[in-house]
């Protein structure tokens, strides 16, 4: 299975940088951007399996833009960074879609556990899709 493509979301622009370090180090695929508008706008332009989505951001929030990512391309598992304060919302997030959430600041190997697990369920998913698409075309061809 190849690498995931990683896109972190975070307005605090040194823990985005580092974490993006720390998960290319780790040999991900990982873009990073500031805001939920930057996001939006990213997620048009190129294909990623995991976005790591900060709750608390100022202008369009965490849970905003989850909901934007969600229509635009239901099939992105999203991950949750929250502080204590706002685990009411990483909850909520979870029901609007999120594949799960996790607590900053997050050891490294547990947000590599996350990022994992998240995108085993897409490639399954995806798997899938296509196994069923293949099945349709196949029941359409002329005997």
């Amino acid at each position: 299975m190849p690498n995931p493509r990683i896109l972190i979301v975070d307005d605090e622009e040194r823990f985005r940088t580092t974490l993006g370090k720390v998960l290319r180090e780790k040999e991900l695929e990982v873009n990073t951007v500031g805001s939920g508008m930057e996001a939006l706008e990213e997620i048009k332009k190129k294909l990623y399996d995991v976005i790591i989505l900060d709750v608390k951001m100022p202008g369009l929030n965490g849970i905003e833009t989850l909901k934007e990512i969600k229509k635009f391309n239901p099939g992105i598992e999203v991950i949750l960074l929250t502080g204590h304060a706002s685990v009411d919302s990483a909850i909520d997030g979870m029901r609007l879609g999120a594949y799960d959430y996790i607590m900053k600041p997050c050891e490294i190997e547990a947000l590599m556990e996350e990022i994992n697990g998240a995108y085993q369920v897409k490639a399954s998913r995806d798997d899938r899709l296509q196994k069923a698409e293949l099945r349709k075309l196949v029941s359409r061809s002329p005997s």
